[in-house]
């Protein structure tokens, strides 16, 4: 099956992909989430808020470089933003760099003392510094045993020689080899610990054997014996961190097990199918979440295969799991672009679900429907999705999102009386739950609406509300983009 060409360009405006991105996020689908952001950004390459809360998402799919990459462009027009100064800290100490981390919580809590986000920073950072490092309090100097040996070390070799029997000298060399044999294995362990940074390390090492070197000076006027020491202390440091947090013998018989348990489910039936399909369920959501679709995806389509040759004797609710799968197949291939076959999967699981008459199962797959229609630019057959679901959904948050995408998709088409119908539903339902984003949302698709329609003081009234809800969630760039929308609608008056 051949997939649809469609423009990749977006569909609509920065707010709904933001706000569509936020949506995801609280319901923890990171990489939906990521994506929406991602396309709100083409629309708006700099705004600070998006970029902080695609960090976010990184954060929580354990890709901290990506997350202090966003952070860092948040900050690049104001050193002083605050909210990106707080994700700066929260990626940094999220890649095990606790001192950098505790630098810009501090930072942040100069700025703005009076956010807790930032103390509590500044405390879990001292924490993991101290765990890792150790506390100099905690280190106690002793002078206790017996150092007559210091005071004779200037007599002559020849006589120490003489007086040291051979019996003494053997415990000596016997204890010197099993020193260095202790030695090798430490560094071994260094070794596995720090990967390539190891030979960084061996590299300044050799550094340190080069008198004339060490002896010279940076440009600063630093002595570069210093900074190599220092890089070589941090480099200790961190595998003295990574040892305490798990040794590597544990790693390695955990993977033995992990990998012992792997090949026994392989190699024999699950004996408890439900434990194993919920397992399997898990694994397959956690691989897209963590960005790995070609993973989830094939993952889904392997158990896929054998839940279809097992009987409805070892799996009663067996229509309710294909379902399931068929449509974590279709998320899956919807984040690998093919619409087409992301859009079969999801049909699959609809007719499904209304075979097994599952509200829940049916919600979940007009929703996923209506997203790919949408995505493609097929607003007539997204709403038509969407508005099937609509009874299906449950709590405000969920009904202010549904209603504010059919509303959307009705502008899109120019059907502008039922896109402004939408977006006061939607409206109302952000009102109910004191969301301010969507209550932002909602009033710029019902001024756009408003406008479009030709009611252009409802449209001004609209936008000034929308202008109000910006200022109070900070958010720059919307309200210069709501202020320039304003600013035509009111021309009109």
């Amino acid at each position: 099956m051949s997939d649809i060409v469609v423009d990749e360009g977006p569909k609509s405006t920065f707010y709904t992909y933001m706000a569509e991105g936020d949506l995801l996020y609280q319901k923890g689908e990171f990489v939906k989430a990521i994506e929406s952001y991602s396309t709100a950004l083409i629309l708006q390459p700099d705004d600070r808020n998006c970029l902080v809360a695609r960090s976010k998402c990184y954060v929580k799919m354990g890709d901290p470089e990506n997350a202090l990459r966003d952070a860092e462009e948040s900050l690049k027009e104001d050193k002083e933003f605050f909210k990106g100064l707080l994700q700066k800290a929260e990626a940094l100490y999220t890649m095990g760099d606790f001192e950098f981390a505790l630098v810009f919580y501090h930072r942040g809590h100069r700025l703005r003392p009076e956010l807790q986000e930032f103390r509590l920073g500044i405390q879990k950072s001292q924490e993991a510094i101290d765990n890792s490092v150790g506390s100099p309090s905690s280190i106690k100097l002793e002078h206790k045993g017996d150092l007559s040996f210091f005071h004779k070390r200037d007599e002559g070799s020849d006589l120490t020689a003489k007086k040291c029997p051979t019996a003494v000298i053997r415990p000596l060399k016997r204890e010197s080899c099993q020193q260095n044999q202790k030695t090798a294995k430490m560094e071994k362990t260094a070794k596995q610990l720090l990967g390539e940074l190891y030979s960084d390390k061996e590299y300044l090492e050799k550094l340190l054997e080069d008198k004339d070197l060490v002896k010279s000076r940076t440009r600063g006027g630093g002595r570069l014996q210093d900074v190599i020491l220092n890089c070589i202390t941090y480099l200790d440091t961190r595998t003295n961190f990574w040892r305490q947090q798990k040794p590597l013998y544990a790693r390695e018989s955990d993977n033995k097990l992990m990998q012992q348990k792997w090949n026994k489910t392989r190699q024999k039936p699950p004996s408890d199918p439900t434990c194993f399909i919920l397992k399997s369920l898990e694994e397959i959501d956690s691989s897209l979440t963590a960005g790995n679709a070609e993973g989830s995806l094939k993952k889904a389509r392997e158990v896929l295969k054998s839940v279809q040759a097992w009987s409805q004797e070892v799996v009663p609710n067996k229509n309710e799991v294909l379902g399931n799968l068929h449509s974590c197949i279709g998320n899956a291939l919807f984040d690998l672009g093919k619409m087409n076959k992301a859009l079969f999967s999801h049909q699959i699981d609809l007719d499904l679900a209304r075979q097994c008459e599952n509200p829940e199962a049916m919600s979940r797959a007009l929703d996923n429907v209506g997203r790919v229609y949408a995505r493609i630019g097929q607003f007539s057959q997204a709403i038509e999705a969407w508005e099937e679901k609509l009874p299906l959904a449950h709590g405000a948050l969920e009904k202010t999102w549904l209603f504010h995408e059919i509303g959307r998709c009705y502008l899109e088409l120019n059907r502008n009386v039922e896109s402004r119908d939408y977006g006061i539903r939607s409206l109302a339902a952000a009102d109910e739950i004191s969301d301010e984003k969507w209550q932002l949302n909602a009033s710029v698709l019902i001024a756009q609406s408003e406008m479009k329609i030709g009611n252009f003081k409802s449209s001004v009234a609209y936008f000034e509300k929308a202008l109000d809800r910006a200022k109070v969630l900070q958010d720059d760039l919307a309200r210069d983009a709501i202020q320039k929308a304003l600013r035509e609608a009111r021309q009109h008056l």
